[in-house]
Parts: structure tokens; sequence; C-alpha cells
């Protein structure tokens, strides 16, 4: 009896053994990385990088914190040789926070998020995404993981205008009464140059409609294999 136990046990062992190697030969069998075992369903990871292009312009000057933003995809998502997310797909989303710059210190900025995913056959997909670049558009970058997009710094250009206004007081100054009246005019012209660099407010940030920015999708988001068109 012991000896029929023994074979019975060494039987069934075998043929679990026999079946773990072709599963493990066999990639059909294999569950796709990002799909969570379910063949109807893909992923699109955290991190993955997207780039849009905005449908309406955006300006710290008349943007308001909840105001929406619009934008499409401007070139395929794949995987797999597969498109998850076509070119021209709608992406929807919000503006967070506006700062328009200020007269003294502070350069302007703008944070918005991208709320939902929009396909063209109307397939609308929740989407939680940020700026992570914004290689279209002058003058700005990105200061934070959030995706705030902020305006570069003006500091050498108030220089600029101090030295520039200075310069002229000089000139005039020289040539209505001489060295002495140089140095005044060169006084005066620097004060009116702080002046106008102080009151002066900073420049906004200016994104035009057709500005390319790189969306970073900031959590994975799972899809209907079978409504991706």
């Amino acid at each position: 009896m012991r000896s029929l136990w023994a074979l019975l046990i060494f039987a069934g062992l075998s043929v679990t053994l026999v079946a773990w190697s072709q599963n493990s030969a066999n990639p059909s069998t294999a569950v796709a990385p990002g799909t969570g075992g379910d063949p109807n369903t893909v992923t699109i990871p955290a991190g993955t990088k997207i780039p849009l292009t905005l449908k309406q312009g955006i300006s710290t000057k008349a943007a308001r914190e909840g105001d929406a933003v619009y934008a499409e995809t401007a070139f395929p998502y794949v995987v797999n040789n597969r498109v998850l997310v076509p070119g021209g797909t709608y992406v929807q989303g919000r503006i967070v926070h506006v700062e328009r710059a200020g007269r003294v210190k502070g350069r302007a900025e703008v944070l918005m998020h991208f709320t939902s995913l929009i396909y063209p056959n109307g397939y609308t997909v929740m989407l939680p995404g940020a700026v992570d670049n914004t290689p279209g558009a002058e003058h700005t970058g990105v200061k934070d993981q959030e995706g705030t997009i902020r305006q570069d710094s003006q500091t050498g250009e108030k220089i600029g205008t101090v030295a520039t206004a200075a310069g002229t007081g000089a000139v005039i100054g020289g040539l209505s009464r001489g060295l002495k009246g140089a140095a005044i005019g060169g006084g005066i012209g620097g004060a009116v140059g702080s002046a106008i660099a102080l009151l002066s407010r900073g420049n906004d940030v200016q994104l035009p409609a057709g500005t390319s920015i790189e969306m970073s999708v900031q959590r994975p988001i799972t899809l209907d294999a079978s409504k991706i068109k």
C-alpha cells in the first residue's frame, strides 16, 4: 500500500512539473506586462510621456484658476506595436494656479492638470496628467514635479534698462554741462531707469495656440482594449 501511494504522489508531481515547464516555454500563455492578466484591458504606465499641442492660447495675464485647458495628442502612443493613444486624441484639463509677475520680484507662473482623454470614437478615460516639459514655449521652464510653468528671469533685462537710461542721461548732461553735467545726468538717468524697472511688471507666461508641450502620466491608466480605435 505504501508503495502504491508513493507511486501516485510521484506521478502527480511529474504531471505538475511537465505542465509548468510547458507554460513557461509557451509565450502565448504568459501574462502581458501592464494588462493585469485581463486580455480585455491594456495599461498606460505611470511616467509615460505623451506630446501634446495646445488648442487654445494660455496667458497668465488673462487666465484664471478653474479655466478649461484643451489640447490634443501630437503623435500616437504605441506599445508592443499597438496604438494605445492615437494622434489627434483630445486631452482636457484645467488651470489650477495662476500668478502674474511682480513689479519688484516674482516671476509669472501657471499650473495646469490634465484630467481626461477623449478618443475620436468618443471613448473617454479619466487622466491624471501633468506638464513635464514645454519644448514649444519660449522663455519658460517647468520648475517642479507638479508641472508649474514659470517665466524665465528678467534680471538681466532690468539691469540693461537701468544702464541704458543712465548712459543716455550722461550723454545729455555731458553735452549741456560738461563732465559735471555728465555725472549728474548719469545719476538722474540711472534713477529714472531704476524707477522704470521697478514699476514695470515682469513678462507673462505666453503659450499661444499650437504650442508643443509634453505631458507626463502620473498614475497607471487602465484602458478597455475593445474601445481603442
